[in-house]
C-alpha cells in the first residue's frame, strides 16, 4: 500500500504543482500588464524616490501571488488530480491497482488524505501569508501612487463606550500605517452630539489608544434653561480647542481599520471574526463580513470536495487521446465552483441568508455531486 500511495501522491502532487504554476504565471502576466500603465507616475512629492518604477511593479505583482494561489488552489487540485486519475485509467495502471487490492473506499481515503494536506496548505496561505503579502502590496502602491481609501469619504466605524457612543471616520491609510483625515463624533446616551474632533493624522498606540495629531476639538456643553413661556428648553455652549497631539482611548485596532479600508476577503480569519464581533457589539450590520468570515472557514475544505470529484474519472473507460476532454471538463467544473462561490456570497448578502449557509452551500452542492458520481460510477458500475 505504501508503494501505491507513493505512486499516486507523486504523480498527483507533480501535476497539481504544474497546474498551479501555470495559473500563477498567467495571472502574474495579466497583473504585470495591468501595472504597466502606472509605471513612471509619482505620488506628487519631489524627488526620484517617489516614482513608481518597473521594479516596484514587479514587487507589487509578486506580492499578489499568495492571494492568487489561495483562490486557485482548489481548482489546481481538481485539474491535477483529474489528469492523474484519467491518465492512470487510460494506461490501465489503475485497473492493475484495483486488482492488487485498491478498493473504492481505500482509494477515496487515500485521496482524502492528500486533500487534507492541501486543506492545511490553503488555510496557511489564506490566513497567514496572503493577508501579510496583500497588505504589503497595498502599502507599496500607496507609497508611490497615493493613499489607501474607499470612495470619497473613507471608512466609517462605530464604537460604544461607557458614557457615550462614538462614530469614527478615517479617510485614508498611508504607506507607513498612519491614518489620515480622522474625524470623531461623540454622542451621549440621548443621541445628542457632545463633541467633534478632527485630526490631520493619527497613529495606533500599543495601549488601546490612538495618537491624534494637529487636532481641533469642538465641545457642545448642553445646559437646561427656561424660555419666555416658562417651558424647559436646552441651549448649547460651544467651545473650540486645538492641540498638536491628543491621545484618544479606543478599542478600534489597526486590523479593524484595515478590514474597513481593504477587501475583507483578503484578511485573516481571526481579524474578520474580531471585526464582526465589534460590529455586532456596536449595533451595526455585519452580514457581509460574516459571510466572508465563513467563506474563509469553509474554502480550504473545498480541496476535499475537489479530490472526491476527481476519483470517479479513474473508473471511466477511455479511448486513445480522450484524456484532454475530461481535463477540460475538470477546468469547467473548477471555474463553475469558483463562480458559484462568489455568486452565493452576493445572493446571501442580498437575501439576508444565514452567513454560514451562504458560504457553505457551494461546497455542499459539489460535495453531493461528487458523492453521487462516486456512488454511481464507482460502487454501482
Amino acid at each position: 500500500m505504501k508503494t501505491v500511495r507513493k505512486l499516486i501522491y507523486q504523480e498527483a502532487l507533480t501535476s497539481i504543482a504544474l497546474v498551479a504554476l501555470g495559473f500563477l504565471s498567467l495571472f502574474f502576466f495579466f497583473d504585470l500588464v495591468d501595472e504597466l500603465q502606472s509605471i513612471g507616475k509619482s505620488n506628487g512629492l519631489p524627488g526620484e524616490g517617489n516614482t513608481y518604477l518597473l521594479g516596484h511593479a514587479l514587487l507589487y505583482v509578486s506580492l499578489q501571488l499568495p492571494n492568487h494561489l489561495y483562490e486557485l488552489l482548489p481548482i489546481s487540485v481538481l485539474i491535477g488530480t483529474i489528469f492523474v486519475m484519467a491518465r492512470l485509467a487510460q494506461s490501465s495502471e489503475f485497473t492493475i491497482l484495483r486488482t492488487s487490492g485498491l478498493g473504492p473506499w481505500r482509494a477515496l481515503r487515500l485521496l482524502l488524505a492528500m486533500g487534507g494536506l492541501f486543506v492545511v496548505l490553503s488555510f496557511a496561505v489564506g490566513d497567514y501569508i496572503a493577508p501579510v503579502a496583500d497588505r504589503g502590496a497595498q502599502l507599496l502602491k500607496a507609497k508611490y501612487q497615493g493613499r489607501i481609501t474607499i470612495g470619497q469619504t473613507g471608512a466609517w466605524l462605530k464604537e460604544k463606550q461607557t458614557y457615550s457612543n462614538s462614530v469614527v471616520n478615517v479617510r485614508a491609510l498611508s504607506s507607513d500605517n498612519e491614518m489620515q483625515g480622522v474625524r470623531i463624533f461623540e454622542f451621549d446616551n440621548k443621541g445628542l452630539v457632545v463633541s467633534t474632533t478632527e485630526a490631520v493624522s493619527a497613529q495606533f498606540l500599543e495601549d488601546d489608544s490612538w495618537l491624534l495629531k494637529k487636532t481641533q476639538r469642538t465641545d457642545f456643553q448642553i445646559r437646561p434653561s427656561l424660555d419666555g413661556a416658562n417651558k424647559a428648553a436646552e441651549s448649547a455652549n460651544v467651545s473650540i480647542s486645538r492641540a498638536d497631539e491628543q491621545r484618544w482611548p479606543t478599542d478600534i485596532s489597526a486590523e479593524m481599520v484595515s478590514v474597513a479600508l481593504l477587501k475583507p476577503d483578503r484578511m485573516a480569519t481571526y481579524d474578520l471574526f474580531n471585526y464582526v464581533q465589534h460590529l455586532k457589539a456596536n449595533g451595526q450590520t455585519a452580514q457581509r463580513y460574516e459571510i466572508e468570515f465563513w467563506k474563509k472557514v469553509f474554502y480550504p475544505l473545498s480541496c476535499l470536495v475537489m479530490v472526491m470529484l476527481a476519483l470517479p474519472f479513474a473508473y471511466l473507460h477511455f479511448r486513445s487521446g480522450s484524456v484532454t476532454s475530461y481535463v477540460f471538463g475538470g477546468v469547467m467544473i473548477g471555474i463553475s465552483f469558483f463562480l458559484l462561490n462568489n455568486v452565493f456570497g452576493y445572493i446571501g448578502n442580498l437575501q439576508n441568508w444565514q452567513p454560514w449557509l451562504a458560504a457553505a452551500t457551494p461546497g455542499l452542492l459539489y460535495g453531493a455531486v461528487s458523492m453521487g458520481a462516486f456512488g454511481w460510477l464507482v460502487l454501482r458500475r
